[in-house]
């Protein structure tokens, strides 16, 4: 077993009888036993359960019954993703010890496909964060670097597939939490058009923004996991009506003929050494036989403010559940009014607070209209400057993160922390594909991400794009 070890070749290997589930998953748990102390990439590892669970996949196939897809892949869930009977905390205080009745959707596909469930992985709490150093139950450090945070939300769940701890994760990704870890980790990461992968199960941070998504080590195994991911589900009324896509079979038709371009105003922002890497993916992609041009999506300029006006406003909505009484912490006061704000005041930590504060506050009378209205407005801008522009070009190219991976405490201002999402946020807004791809390394020798866009259920044609880019990765150092 290697860190970058392919999830389809294990389950490959499983389905053939070269090796046992069980022998896979105890493979991937002595990598876990040695190093997972300084990463703190999983809340909670499900020792017992992926036994159990690798055991029975070894049994369908000495009966004959096929596994499916990912045969004794182990795979680590984001803890925002309900897990029957398994602690699900979103990494706060407030959901600590709780153990939800039932499965995501996402989790259950993924059981059907033969996955093995390893381990539940931190996050931002409440996924509200770049650098997953907002958990309450500390930060989770980055493999390549351990100085330096793996990025958030999902820093968890991609630290766990770049220290090896698992081939296949899941993130959830409401303004660049897949994309962006997975970025400053050097992985895969994939946010799917908004509706092609059911919500259902997971805990709502701003409902018309998240999406869930998989981390892997290369591009091929980022699209099988998506296509057991994808497809309507009944239970989330937002799902896409749609065929479920065709991904793995659709990789390695090259990207000759498609119209690619470069966001401009994602570039300009960006440090060198990042804008650098995006010009070789662009040149990369010029060789492979697309034509690369620099367009102009003009609102996306004021993306990072329409989005930290709307999604704290959805989670003051999604979060005001939480209030001591049905579930989660309680905290005993000497009325329900006290109750309440003793409960939350303890079991939310102070990002979350700030955002909740900061959503209500936006929907608040005499306030909605100048705030709240004015960035849907916004949003709305946005997709028509994305329409302008795809209706001459097949997909759009720009960096996943302005920056490498940054130090521990380097951003203690909000602001800066945020402009860590600019790039990401846009395709959020407007419910679109994206995808971050390793692409070489930036300053201090760390992972820079290349993202690639996609029109509503283009992810085809992305994943094309994201194949090329893989096999042209550059391995030559930036340096300081």
């Amino acid at each position: 077993m290697t860190p970058d070890e392919s999830a389809l070749s294990i389950a490959e290997d499983v389905r053939h009888g070269r090796r046992s589930a069980v022998e896979v998953l105890e493979s991937y748990l002595a990598v876990i036993d040695a190093t997972e102390k300084e990463i703190h990439a999983f809340n909670l590892v499900t020792r017992d359960r992926a036994l159990a669970t690798a055991q029975d996949v070894d049994a369908k196939i000495s009966r004959g019954i096929e596994p499916g897809p990912l045969a004794g892949v182990p795979i680590a869930y984001k803890d925002n993703l309900c897990t029957w009977g398994v602690e699900t905390t979103c990494s706060s205080r407030m959901l600590e010890g709780w153990k939800p009745p039932y499965n995501a959707t996402v989790v259950d596909r993924m059981s059907a496909a033969g996955a093995v469930m390893i381990g539940k992985t931190n996050l931002d709490e409440f996924a509200m964060g770049s650098s997953t150093e907002n958990s309450a139950f500390g930060p989770t450090r980055n493999p390549v670097d351990v100085s330096r945070v793996p990025g958030g939300s999902s820093g968890g769940s991609a630290a766990a597939v770049a220290a090896g701890f698992a081939p296949l994760a899941l993130g959830s990704d409401t303004g660049g939490s897949i994309r962006q870890p997975a970025a400053l980790c050097g992985v895969v990461g994939v946010k799917p058009t908004y509706g092609l992968v059911s919500r259902f199960g997971l805990i709502a941070f701003a409902s018309s923004f998240d999406q869930i998504g998989p981390f892997a080590n290369n591009v091929a195994d980022a699209a099988v996991a998506l296509e057991v991911l994808a497809g309507q589900d009944i239970a989330d009324s937002t799902c896409i009506p749609s065929p479920e896509p065709t991904l793995l079979a659709e990789i390695n038709r090259g990207v000759e003929g498609l119209r690619i371009g470069i966001v401009r105003e994602l570039l300009d922002g960006s440090d060198e050494d990042v804008a650098l890497r995006v010009h070789q993916a662009a040149e990369a992609l010029v060789a492979a036989g697309a034509f690369v041009d620099e367009v102009s999506v003009p609102a996306v300029e004021y993306g990072l403010t329409a989005y930290y006006l709307i999604a704290p406003a959805e989670a003051s909505s999604n979060l005001a559940r939480y209030d001591g009484v049905r579930y989660g912490l309680r905290r005993r006061g000497s009325n329900v009014e006290e109750m309440n704000m003793l409960s939350r005041r303890h079991g939310f930590g102070d990002e979350v607070i700030a955002r909740i504060m900061l959503g209500t506050f936006a929907l608040s009378a005499g306030y909605y209209d100048a705030y709240y209205g004015k960035a849907q407005k916004i949003r709305s801008l946005i997709r028509r400057d994305f329409d302008i522009v795809y209706a001459n070009h097949d997909l759009l190219l720009s960096p996943t993160s302005p920056s490498v991976a940054f130090k521990f405490g380097e951003r203690s201002d909000p602001m800066s922390m945020y402009r860590s999402d600019v790039c990401t946020i846009p395709s959020n807004l407007v419910g679109d594909a994206s995808m971050s791809v390793p692409f070489g390394n930036g300053s201090h020798n760390m992972p820079v991400g290349v993202q690639i866009m996609a029109p509503a259920l283009g992810e085809a044609l992305m994943f094309r794009a994201a194949a090329v880019l893989e096999l042209a990765e550059p391995v030559e150092e930036v340096h300081d």
